[in-house]
């Protein structure tokens, strides 16, 4: 009987941090959806506070972006088609960030709504739209990351890839 090697030994580096950044991204896109998924309403209104998207699209795009976030989140943190999922997230952070940065740019006055609520801020409030575009710049490079090395440790894409090889 032969001794096999535990993939945790075998691991690079890069599947270490591509591992930690899974699960990081994972983890924010699915607390992001959950904590949206409850009051759709507000959803809605965060994102036709940008005020880039006409009203019947803000509607259907912020009813669905919980679900999203929550299904993108679930693949990551499974490790289930961790390039495609990481992929989608690339794109939804990329539009998050170009939103962040238009609503800046114009001087609007709002929450992002990155995790619930959202919509205009009262007089007395400011926006902190640096630090949400240095989370999301920060969560885009990781979704760039694994778009790049999607191999990571205690992911369902690499129990597959052994089963795969070891069937043949």
């Amino acid at each position: 009987m032969a001794i096999t090697e535990s993939p945790l030994r075998r691991a690079t580096v890069s599947e270490y941090t591509g591992t930690a950044g899974r699960l990081l991204l994972g983890g924010v896109l699915l607390y992001a959806g959950l904590a949206k998924i409850g009051d759709q309403a507000a959803s809605i209104r965060a994102v036709k506070a940008y005020r880039i998207l006409s009203n019947q699209v803000a509607e259907v795009v912020g009813a669905a972006l919980p679900m999203i976030e929550i299904a993108l989140g679930l693949l990551l943190l499974a490790g289930l088609a961790t390039r495609v999922a990481a992929g989608a997230s690339a794109i939804l952070l990329s539009c998050f960030v170009a939103g962040v940065v238009s609503a800046w740019a114009r001087g609007l006055r709002i929450d992002c709504g990155c995790f619930g609520g959202g919509g205009q801020l009262g007089a007395t409030e400011s926006p902190d739209y640096g630090l949400h575009l240095a989370r999301s710049v920060a969560l885009l490079a990781i979704a760039v990351f694994l778009i790049v090395r999607p191999r990571t440790l205690l992911s369902a894409d690499a129990r597959m890839t052994r089963e795969r090889i070891d069937a043949e």
